[in-house]
């Protein structure tokens, strides 16, 4: 049985509870972040804190997190739950002002949770035989840089790609690529340069992106960051993504059209190996 944390307190799983009025469970009212664990320690957690900071700004949350504190509580969930490998989920809610209303009260107290998840990370299947891309338009609220627990149609994408025999999907709006269902997207056309859009309200300003396209500079690799439509992805040299959660993922398929040779290139598994190193070493 997990240790769980809510509101301060380290708890049974089976203990957790939050109220029903919760803004989160009412009104999607809340964000989240994943940190990645590696060797028992935290992977890019500062990253993570900076744009937890910034998704509570963008909804006007009066909340201001204590980092010192969540750090402490992240490393005391690790240490509870003895996790070698895999993620630490962080929600913030407004939390419950007593009864259901639209209107937001300015004093709610926010209500805050985090859990863990042992999963193998390094060791990727996944990564090694390459990703079966389905495409579906983007439909979601125009805010996609706010990282919010509204992942309804994430979660519809993912299910629908699942019953297509793919294994993610990727959006498209006004006829280019957003983002994955929970991930960054990438190509990497025949002359070697890594494409991936660029950051605005249309998608999620990815902690792993940030990484990754610094690992590219570092092998001195081109990178452009602009719009590409899904026949420029399928023509490409190769195609990826990047999250948390599967680091960096290669990209075999997209809409039943090989990629390349249709297994993952070069690229993507060096700056996959490349952000494990660096990550590793800088881990909390």
């Amino acid at each position: 049985m997990r240790t769980v944390y809510v509101n301060g307190e380290f708890l049974p799983e089976t203990e957790a509870k939050i109220s029903i009025f919760d803004r989160s469970f009412l009104f999607a009212d809340g964000v989240y972040e994943v940190t990645s664990v590696l060797d028992g320690k935290l992977i890019d957690f500062m990253g993570h804190m900076k744009r937890l900071e910034r998704s509570l700004s963008e909804l006007k949350f009066s909340f201001k997190p204590d980092i010192d504190q969540l750090l402490e509580a992240h490393r005391e969930l690790v240490k509870r739950n003895d996790i070698t490998e895999g993620l630490i989920y962080l929600q913030v809610s407004r939390g419950s002002a007593g009864d259901r209303d639209f209107a937001i009260n300015p004093e709610t107290t926010p209500t805050i949770v985090m859990f863990t998840q042992s999963k193998s990370l390094i060791k990727s299947a996944l990564a090694e035989r390459g990703q079966k891309i389905v495409t579906f338009p983007d439909i979601r609220w125009r805010r996609s840089d706010i990282k919010t627990v509204q992942l309804l149609y994430a979660s519809l994408l993912k299910t629908e790609a699942a019953s297509k025999g793919a294994d993610d999907a990727w959006m498209v709006l006004d006829g280019f690529v957003t983002e994955g269902s929970s991930n960054n997207a990438y190509i990497v056309t025949q002359d070697g340069t890594i494409v991936t859009r660029e950051l605005s309200t249309d998608i999620l300003h990815g902690i792993t992106r940030a990484s990754v396209l610094k690992c590219a500079e570092e092998l001195q690799l081109k990178v452009e960051e602009r719009h590409f439509t899904i026949e420029e992805a399928q023509n490409a040299k190769e195609a990826f993504s990047t999250s948390a959660s599967a680091f960096v993922c290669p990209v075999s398929e997209i809409d039943g059209k090989k990629i390349g040779d249709g297994v993952p290139g070069p690229i993507a598994k060096r700056l996959r190996e490349i952000y494990i190193e660096a990550n590793r070493a800088t881990a909390l």
